[in-house]
């Protein structure tokens, strides 16, 4: 069971013990990333999360970091998303020392030298161009901004060319003062680190900088998305391919939302399995694509569910019809109490696969303390969220009905919030747009 302790500086420390593993891991995350970005700073985020790798007072450049870990046959890397940004190192548990010092040093010593950064935005521009050149990836960017525009929900990541090339280092100075602070920060500890104690105490350790505590006076919050959607709205990001590459569907609720379990479980249904409906129709039956996978996003203040698929660029049209049959379908029958019990088991079997390891509990946990977070900071209204255990989750997940299902399918597949990404050789929007009705 987890553990929530709020250290002396106020920081706070989520632990996570589990048997039976020989590794450890130790995660800081914070709660910004690019949905608190102004359009002249997009991609801060992600680009400041590539500068804490590039040297510290003591250990002053990025193979004094990765010697380190590599020595103790650490995993180590960090991920920035719109609402969160994490680093984290997991190890053999008597490395967790090691592990601990070198995440907290990066976090709280770093140099951000002038010449690295330098450096280092070619290396992002090649990142960004890498996402530019693969469709399968991309898609996910183009669909949110279908759904969300010219706002910093909508735009990606990674941020643009230009945006990148223009940022100085006083840019990183005065973001990460503002946005990393105690507050908004969670040290995770998961897997075999030993008893309660010592974890707290390695943590007040190594994260005792007073400089931490004077980061986060002029915290910038996030822009709220505002769901607003009329009509159907298409996207169509133009590249001459063969194969389109297609993502459609609908808006959700945000996280923690009532209709959040059933939702999980209607895209699994769906298309989240390699016998799921739209896995058999588009791939097995009418042989339209090699991957087929429907998923769900949920953020703070917005979520959505959506099918993506690689068809052929001839035939999108068939491929959107086929999506939307089983939209509309989903909407008028209840699914098989023998459909939904397998599909409550593959979740179940998969979370006991995905969470034998320990870097995986802790993003586990640290989402849902950003999310809660955020709600409480944005919305004053989180009594009803708290950090669960897997346990708990699936307990939860057990108890939706086919009913549940169906009733929020009728919910979010409505045609004014239908919603299609696509990239490939299109320049006809509004034949794109007729294809939109459930």
């Amino acid at each position: 069971m987890h553990k929530i302790t709020k250290l002396k500086n106020g920081l706070r420390l989520i632990t996570a013990p589990m048997t039976g593993t020989k590794t450890a891991t130790v995660l800081v995350v914070v709660g910004t990333g690019s949905k608190y970005e102004s359009r002249k700073i997009s991609g801060i985020s992600h680009f400041l999360e590539h500068l804490f790798f590039k040297g510290t007072k003591k250990r002053p450049t990025t193979l004094s970091i990765s010697m380190e870990l590599d020595a103790i046959g650490a995993e180590f890397n960090a991920f920035t998303g719109k609402e969160y940004t994490g680093y984290y190192v997991k190890s053999d548990t008597s490395k967790i020392e090691t592990a601990m010092d070198v995440v907290s040093d990066m976090l709280l010593n770093s140099k951000f030298d002038a010449r690295e950064i330098e450096r280092e935005k070619g290396v992002i521009i090649e990142e960004l161009n890498m996402y530019l050149d693969n469709p399968l990836m991309y898609i996910e960017d183009v669909f949110e901004q279908c759904l969300y525009g010219h706002t910093p929900a909508g735009r990606d990541t990674i941020g643009t060319k230009q945006t990148i090339v223009d940022f100085k280092r006083q840019d990183f100075v005065d973001y990460l003062n503002s946005q990393y602070s105690i507050d908004n920060s969670t040290v995770l500890l998961t897997g075999n680190f030993g008893n309660q104690a010592k974890a707290v105490k390695l943590v007040e350790k190594y994260f005792a900088d007073p400089k931490f505590t004077k980061r986060g006076q002029a915290f910038k919050e996030k822009e709220a998305v505002t769901e607003r959607q009329t009509k159907p709205q298409v996207l169509s990001h133009y590249k001459k391919t063969d194969q389109a590459h297609i993502s459609l569907g609908v808006r959700t609720g945000r996280y923690g939302s009532k209709d959040n379990q059933a939702i999980r479980l209607l895209s699994i249904i769906l298309g989240g399995s390699m016998s799921s409906r739209l896995f058999i129709n588009l791939r097995e039956r009418q042989g339209l694509a090699y991957y087929v996978r429907t998923s769900t996003e949920s953020y703070s203040d917005c979520g959505y569910l959506t099918t993506r698929a690689g068809v052929p660029a001839a035939k999108i049209d068939l491929a959107a019809k086929t999506i939307l049959k089983e939209y509309k379908r989903a909407t008028k029958e209840l699914v098989s109490p023998r459909e939904l019990k397998r599909t409550k088991d593959l979740i179940i079997g998969r979370s006991a696969i995905q969470f034998e390891q320990s870097d995986n509990m802790a993003e586990m946990y640290a989402k849902q303390a950003v999310m809660r977070d955020t709600i409480l900071r944005t919305e004053k209204d989180s009594k009803n969220l708290k950090i669960e255990s897997l346990d708990e989750q699936i307990k939860k997940l057990k108890s939706v009905s086919t009913g549940q299902i169906r009733d929020a399918a009728k919910r979010i597949f409505v045609n004014k919030h239908l919603n299609l990404a696509v990239i490939g050789p299109f320049k006809d929007k509004k034949k794109l747009e007729r294809l939109l009705k459930i």
